[in-house]
């Protein structure tokens, strides 16, 4: 599509566009409704006025245009939305539209529909344009007018001038200056330790559910049994440890919060409720409006909690703004960003910018690089010294937290808060209150995430964005700081300082400098010797890629370069090349000479808390406590982590000795980190045998009692029912979760999901599929997809297969009017792709792990499941040795029970209420038949050839149509 020009004309003068491939829908300037093929389409537009449309660059990939360089030179009703309702997201479609704003669709949905969008919302801008919010839209328009925005002239003739024209057109941009101020309180008294009865969540929970709820009857039994975990506890050390399977459509949800909020309210305390993805935490917020639906209490009462990265940092921001001001015109795309997102920064309930209440899709209207800017992602927060602190989204919600009820969390934030404050020091608070009472839904996930939490790695990047926070940019374009621009002040306040902070700097010239990844890795640059690498770190980064490529073993032909392009490569650490135990040793040294200064600089800094109490004041407090975190967090902890690294370099292996830990090398492509897509980063990496043993050591002394439940905690197959088989299944997922590292004994539970399986699915496996054949499996997905009509989701197990099926099914499937979205494809994140994929009934969804598990699509949205391949355990380093270590003798059916839980999880996506009904297909003809027991009682997996199951599927999904059908009409 041709870039075109901006025209100050009406959007009513404009064409309006919804395209597709094949044939789209227009309505011309004359009000005439088209359906044009691409070049038609194409032809017109080219000598048209701006296109009135939906999401810009989808539109631009259906017509496989490139996509322009902003200010977009279209008029996209999604920019218009966020401008009026800018903290409320939407499905980004016309159909999504349409939901968000009430307007009844049509049928079909064609251009001039559009039209209706249009009115709806000018309508809505007329009625507020009287109030303060009409003030502060007209304020923010000198700014986007300037900018080239598109909307601008068409608001600035329905908005009139700004009542107050402000001295410079980014004035109103600058919204830290209005941001209102959170103010410190008391802290919150110890939680009291009174018991939840059996009745009484019983009673809870029917009050949250009221009387028109669907009836599930294991989800009091649930609430029942969750009311162990907050049970007083009985000795310190020793929480209350709760294992609680729920079925799919239990209810499990709402079971938990009923007891959890009776706790939480009696005892003035919060319980953490803990899930594994940024997406189940707002699935679980939503949840939450059923306990409090006036937004005011369930502000009060409820807290999301994620990690500093997720939240706007004013400072970015303001120097953005800065930026932008003094670049003039250069920078006017980036001033419409920054413009919509100060208007976002004044409505958001809590500033977060990662699957919180900004627009998934704002991202890909606006350029990623904007949304991540504005995050303090580099850890380089200067607490107490930043200007805006008392105004900031993370320290509001910090404070917010503390004196909720109910904090919805992660388990990585869970995770590692309360390593952190086993840690802390007494007279260094830590910045949340440690909670007694936890909530770990999708617990089954807790060994992936105690695994990433307390893994350590030396490697390029690491080490160099530890360089980067201590010395700061080095001559680059960043705010980036360093460690002297964020103490300069209290060096000259406390001069002692002042010794240890020169030490460390100097001591941090160790790490990789900047320019080391192209030293290390440009195959068009000699590669270097190792005496010719003077810095400690890129010589022993330079060994370990010498020994990988000697030792890494490829599954094909062509040994380190083929694994290069995977973008993965690793071999064990052990024996170690001398070369590498040279190089750890020598960096081992340079190690411990910044490690010392560091932790002077620390007890120095503590001192001043201690012995400055009197002249303190409470600003200046916090500022030393935050610095003293940072730097135990993001320096002191990761050196001596790399230490103990390298110290295991200098000790050989004792053979037929159980390892407490897991050592290895490894090389992976960073291209997806926004580097060159040839380069790769390469370290030390070490793993726990058993992730579980930290996490109960942590948990042991703050918790008082643990829930953890999930659909899939045992490996519960319904082929072998006997109690023993039971008990067995039990046991092992004890040990998974770690719940036989804690003193007391887990009490168990299980509830059967309440669906008729057997009724309202049918399970195959397509036999006679080729196995590498991509053009194959591409047209099996392509197949299967019609065959339901839409309301598919395809999971596979490697992003390439991903791409490659979704590359050659995406225009036969939307020329059959089947929209496909795909992980890893689109420029949206999981939360927005499911939003789509809910609401446009017969779309099509292609995704990995993050769509497999937990994702809630009840309906007719989602009515077939394709699995590409069975998804076996990773075999890797890591899978190897726990495999070798965990399995006590019986590596095959460990395998086994990890597949078969995958498999569960898959299956579970497929039903979600009484009424779903759909299929899952496994196209994968080497599945053995010894996993089908991961599926539901009931359900026969049909062994078929490709033609015979989709003739199956298309006659099962027609009857079940026709019954819903039925049904709705008698109702």
């Amino acid at each position: 599509m041709p870039v075109l020009p901006a025209h100050d004309v009406s959007p009513y003068d404009c064409p309006a566009l919804i395209a597709r491939r094949g044939v789209s829908s227009v309505l011309t300037e004359d009000g005439e409704i088209l359906s044009l093929a691409r070049a038609e389409t194409l032809a017109l537009l080219a000598r048209s006025a701006p296109p009135l449309l939906v999401h810009g660059p989808a539109t631009m990939r259906q017509l496989d245009c490139a996509i322009p360089a902003p200010p977009a030179p279209w008029l996209d009703l999604l920019e218009l939305f966020l401008f009026l309702h800018p903290a409320r997201n939407v499905a980004p479609t016309p159909l999504g539209l349409a939901l968000a704003l009430d307007v009844p669709p049509p049928v079909t949905l064609e251009a001039d529909f559009l039209h209706m969008l249009l009115n709806v919302m000018f309508q809505d801008l007329e009625r507020r344009s009287g109030g303060t919010d009409g003030d502060a839209m007209r304020a923010l328009l000198p700014a986007l007018s300037r900018a080239g925005w598109a909307w601008a002239p068409a608001l600035g003739e329905r908005l009139g001038p700004a009542r107050m024209e402000s001295l410079h057109p980014l004035e109103a941009v600058r919204v830290w200056r209005r941001l209102p101020k959170w103010e410190e309180v008391a802290p919150r008294p110890q939680p009291g330790s009174q018991r939840v009865t059996q009745a009484e969540a019983r009673a809870r929970l029917g009050e949250i559910l009221g009387s028109n709820a669907e009836a599930r009857p294991g989800q009091a039994d649930f609430a029942s049994v969750a009311t162990a975990a907050f049970e007083p506890r009985a000795e310190f050390g020793s929480p209350h440890v709760v294992l609680a399977e729920a079925g799919t459509g239990t209810g499990k949800t709402l079971g938990y919060v009923a007891p959890s909020s009776l706790w939480a309210e009696r005892n003035g305390g919060a319980v953490w409720i803990s899930t594994y993805t940024k997406h189940l935490q707002r699935q679980i917020e939503q949840e939450l409006t059923r306990l409090h639906p006036d937004e005011a209490t369930r502000r009060r009462a409820v807290v999301v909690r994620k990690g500093r990265e997720n939240y706007l940092c004013l400072l970015n921001m303001e120097d953005a703004v800065n930026t932008a001001a003094s670049r003039g015109e250069m920078a006017a795309p980036n001033v419409i960003s920054l413009a919509l997102l100060a208007r976002w920064a004044e409505a958001t309930r809590d500033g977060d910018l990662m699957g919180g209440d900004l627009p998934g899709w704002f991202g890909e209207l606006f350029g990623s690089g904007t949304v991540f800017g504005m995050a303090d992602r580099r850890g380089e927060c200067i607490h107490g010294a930043c200007p805006h602190y008392q105004r900031c989204f993370v320290e509001h919600t910090i404070r917010r937290a503390r004196d909720a009820d109910l904090v919805v969390a992660n388990h990585a934030l869970v995770m590692t808060q309360a390593a952190w404050a086993s840690l802390s020091k007494d007279d260094v608070p830590e910045e949340d209150t440690t909670p007694t009472r936890y909530v770990f839904d999708e617990g089954h996930h807790l060994p992936d995430a105690a695994d990433s939490a307390f893994a350590v790695a030396l490697s390029g990047l690491e080490t160099a964005e530890l360089r980067r926070w201590l010395l700061g940019a080095e001559g680059s374009r960043s705010r980036a700081r360093g460690l002297r621009r964020r103490l300069e002040d209290l060096v000259a306040f406390a001069p002692g300082l002042e010794a240890p902070l020169d030490a460390v700097l100097q001591a941090a010239r160790a790490l990789p400098a900047p320019g080391w990844l192209g030293r290390l890795h440009d195959p068009a640059t000699p590669s270097p010797t190792q005496d010719e690498i003077e810095n400690p770190t890129e010589r022993l980064l330079r060994a370990l890629e010498v020994q990988t490529r000697a030792r890494h073993v490829s599954a094909r032909s062509g040994g380190m370069q083929t694994a290069r392009k995977k973008g993965d490569a690793e071999c064990d650490l052990h024996p170690v090349d001398p070369a590498v135990a040279e190089a750890a040793e020598t960096l081992l040294r340079a190690l411990k000479r910044l490690h010392e200064p560091l932790e002077t600089l620390t007890k120095r800094l503590t001192h001043q808390l201690s012995e400055d109490q009197e002249t303190l004041d409470s600003a200046m407090r916090g500022r030393i406590e935050a610095l003293v975190r940072s730097l135990r967090r993001r320096a002191i902890s990761r050196v001596a982590g790399w230490t103990g690294l390298l110290e295991a370099t200098q000790i050989p292996l004792e053979p037929d000795t159980r390892p407490v830990h897991i050592d290895f090398i490894r090389s992976e492509s960073i291209a997806a980190r926004g580097v060159r897509g040839d380069e790769h980063d390469i370290g030390l990496h070490r793993h726990w045998l058993d992730p579980t043993v930290p996490f109960a050591a942590i948990m042991q002394a703050p918790a008082h009692g643990l829930l953890i439940t999930s659909a899939t905690l045992r490996d519960q197959t319904r082929d072998t029912p006997d109690e023993a088989t039971h008990e067995t299944a039990w046991d092992a997922a004890e040990e998974r979760l770690g719940a036989t590292h804690f003193p007391a004994p887990a009490i168990r539970a299980s509830l059967i999901s309440p669906f008729d399986y057997a009724h309202q699915t049918r399970a195959y496996v397509v036999d006679d599929l080729p196995r590498d054949d991509i053009a194959v499996l591409a047209s099996a997905y392509r197949s299967l997809f019609l065959a339901a009509h839409g309301g598919a989701l395809g999971l596979f197990t490697a992003i390439s297969r991903l791409r490659a099926v979704h590359k050659r099914i995406v225009e036969p499937l939307e020329v059959a009017g089947l929209p496909l979205y795909a992980q890893h494809v689109d420029a949206m994140d999981n939360a927005t792709l499911v939003d789509i994929f809910r609401t446009e009934i017969d779309s099509c969804l292609l995704g990995t792990d993050a769509m497999r598990d937990g994702v809630d699509v009840p309906g007719d949205a989602l009515r077939m499941v394709v699995f590409e391949r069975t998804p076996w355990p990773r075999p890797d380093i890591l899978h190897r040795e726990r495999r070798l270590y965990l399995s006590h003798g019986a590596p095959k059916e460990y395998d086994d029970r990890l597949t078969r839980m995958k498999l569960r999880q898959a299956f579970g996506r497929l039903i979600r209420k009484s009424s779903d009904y759909g299929v899952f297909v496994m196209l994968d003809r080497r599945m053995p038949s010894r996993l089908f027991s991961a599926f539901p009682e009931g359900v026969t997996v049909r062994r078929m050839g490709l033609n015979e199951t989709l003739g199956d599927i298309s006659e099962f999904l027609q009857e079940r149509t026709l019954r819903s059908t039925d049904a709705q009409s008698l109702s």
